[in-house]
Order: structure tokens, then sequence, then C-alpha cells
């Protein structure tokens, strides 16, 4: 099998399997506990902390586990939304975002919050004149992802960075799911005050992921009981899962310059050689994250060619994960300019640096067979 489909969930490294298990078998005491047992347990926990704090370049108390991206886009939004409700109501986002943001924004719109969506260009980014122009007195957040999970399209962060520096108190998270490891992402000089991630983006176990949580930031917990994380995100911890995150991270962000040059050189192959068909659109703008290419076959629903590529043994998606099965339109794309028919044609290839360029002359040997099958039933 070729697996292509690594922006919906990645397969979990081998060693960082191995990691898991180890823990899961062996240091198995709660953290919270006061015996030696527990403690054991707890000084893996810290010690994943400092970790991933340190890869990052970030502080130990400015990382806070999670079980994943929904769970965090969820806090980071609605977290906000409750500890900043008396300076105001207002939210800026974009229309482009991962359902896990625009359905914690409906539901804040529900309770009477106001939601500016912004549009996006035909390179699925957004205007700064545009964001400026939506900033009121009572905004209090401002969401934007860092890369686009279906086009793979990039946000100008550090010019929205900039721009946000003359509004101190507003928030400013991004979802950045898509984003570690494919592009330079640093945070500490950043304007950022909060980011999503999680795990199994990044060949780690599912049911993992952490927020950074900008140090003088406050972002009320959803999560009450026992008081982990400071307060902040209660719930035992997932310690196994937290420790393999961690390694995954860690291996992830190794030599991660060479990693993301062999991916984009994978995306080159794939783009020039779909872009030799009348047929095929190219839809993932030439500026974009180095692992994901969005492509549609002009009058073929996007999950005929994912159901003919499967057959050959290759794994692709249409859109997100997360909306592909509900037949949700594909909004990116009609977002950034293109036709309802065009957006229903859409595919996602999504790469990792486990991908191989073996594997693309496979996936071309393949696509030639569907693309011809597809001509002759014209």
């Amino acid at each position: 099998m070729i697996y292509f489909d690594n922006s919906a969930t990645t397969e979990i490294d081998e060693s960082v399997l191995d990691s898991y298990l180890h823990v899961s078998r062996k240091h198995y005491g709660n953290p919270s506990s006061l015996h030696a047992f527990g403690e054991e347990t707890a000084n893996l926990l810290k010690q994943s902390r400092k970790q991933i704090a340190s890869l990052l370049q970030v502080d130990e108390e400015e990382i806070f586990f999670t079980s994943g991206g929904t769970e965090g886009d969820n806090w980071a939004i609605k977290g906000t939304a409750i500890e900043k409700d008396t300076f105001g109501k207002h939210i800026i986002s974009t229309t482009i975002e991962h359902p896990a943001v625009t359905k914690s924004l409906e539901q804040l719109e529900m309770t009477g919050w106001e939601v500016t969506y912004l549009s996006v260009d035909e390179d699925g980014q957004i205007s700064l004149d545009d964001l400026k122009k939506a900033i009121r007195k009572d905004t209090v957040l401002v969401s934007i992802m860092a890369v686009n999970n279906e086009m793979g399209s990039l946000q100008p962060l550090d010019e929205i960075g900039d721009l946000l520096k003359a509004y101190p108190s507003i928030h400013f998270h991004v979802d950045a799911v898509q984003a570690i490891g494919k592009i330079d992402l640093s945070l500490a000089e950043s304007r950022i005050d909060i980011a999503v991630f999680s795990g199994h983006k990044f060949h780690a176990p599912k049911g993992t992921g952490f927020i950074y949580l900008k140090k003088g930031r406050q972002l009320a917990p959803l999560m009450s009981g026992g008081g982990q994380e400071s307060g902040k995100r209660s719930g035992t911890e997932n310690v196994p899962g937290i420790v393999a995150m961690a390694k995954a991270l860690r291996l992830l962000l190794e030599e991660s310059t060479d990693k993301q040059a062999v991916v984009r050189s994978l995306k080159d192959e794939l783009t020039s050689y779909l872009s030799g068909f009348n047929k095929v659109t190219v839809f993932t703008p030439a500026a974009s994250a180095p692992h994901i290419l969005c492509f549609g076959v002009r009058a073929i629903r996007g999950e005929i060619i994912v159901h003919a590529l499967e057959k050959k043994g290759i794994i692709v998606s249409t859109t997100s994960a997360c909306s592909s099965k509900r037949k949700t339109k594909a909004s990116t794309v009609m977002d950034m300019g293109y036709s309802k028919n065009e957006a229903e044609s859409a595919v996602r290839i999504s790469l990792s640096h486990v991908n191989t360029l073996e594997e693309v002359h496979q996936f071309k040997a393949a696509f030639d067979d569907i693309y011809n099958q597809l001509k002759e039933i014209e």
C-alpha cells in the first residue's frame, strides 16, 4: 500500500510505538499520586514537557497537553471567550478554517458572540487590509490557521502578527496542526499567543496533542476536575501518549530542513506530472506548504478518483478527513474562486518524509491507467 493521506493521520513511528508500549507497561502509575511509583510517572511527564518546550524554543510553563487538535482549537476559542467576555464579544477568523474552529465559532454565535469571517484570494490567503478593517474595540480574538488542511495554502503569520502588535489585548490563535515540521514556525519571538498541535499528524499516537500558550496570556479551562496541567486542563494525563509524542516531535524536527526538501521535491514531481493533463486542474497554489497537493479531474467527482486509486493500492482523500464522509462542500476550493463542480472534483494528496520517489512513480503509472479509462468512458 502507498499511503498519501498524511494530513488525515500518519502511521505511528515504530520507535515511538515502542516508547508508548514501554511506558504503558512499566510506568502506569498516576502522576498525581503521592507514592514513588506515581512520582516516576510525573517525572516522565515533566521530561516530556521540557523536551517539547526545548524543541520549540519556548518555556516549559507555556506547554499544556491535550487530546489533539480538535480539543486544542475548542479550548483556544471557547477558553478565550470565557476569559475575555467582559472585554468584548467579537472574534475574527477566516472562511477556510478547520471544522474544530468553525464549529466552535458557530456555538459562540448562538450565545450572542459576533464573528467576522475573512475571505481569501485565489492563493488561499487573507488580505491584511481586510483584517485591519475588521478589528473593532470589542475584538478579543483573531483565529487564523497556519496551513490549510485541504489546500496547503499559507497565511502570512508574521505580517498578521506585526499588525496585531498594535492591539495587545487581542489574543492571536493559530491552528498549527498542519504546520509543525512542514514550515518554519517560530513561537518565542512571534505575536502568536496560542498555537495548537496534534500528535497523530506527525507519527505520534492518536489522542495526543498540546497547545502553546504564551506566558502572561490567560485562557479559561474547559476541563474542570483534579487540577492537572496547572489547573488549566483537568484529567489524568495520557503519559504513555505524551512521552511518545515528545519523541515523535524530536524525530520529526531532526534535520527538518532536509525532510521538508524531500517532501517538497515529491510534491513538485507530482505537480509537474498532473499539470500535464488537459482535464486536470491543480488547485493548490505555488506558494504553499510542501506536503499538500490538491487537484481535480474536470467533470469527475473526487471520490471516483479516490476509489480508483484505492483499487490500485494508493490511499488519497477528497478533502478534510473530518468532512469527507459527510459530503460537506470543499469549502477552501470554492472560497478560492472555483465553481461547485470544480470543488466536487477535488482530490488531496498529502505527503510525509517517509514517502519515496518510487511511490510517486507508482502513483503516476496508476493515474495514467485511470485517466485513460475515464477518457474511454466519455
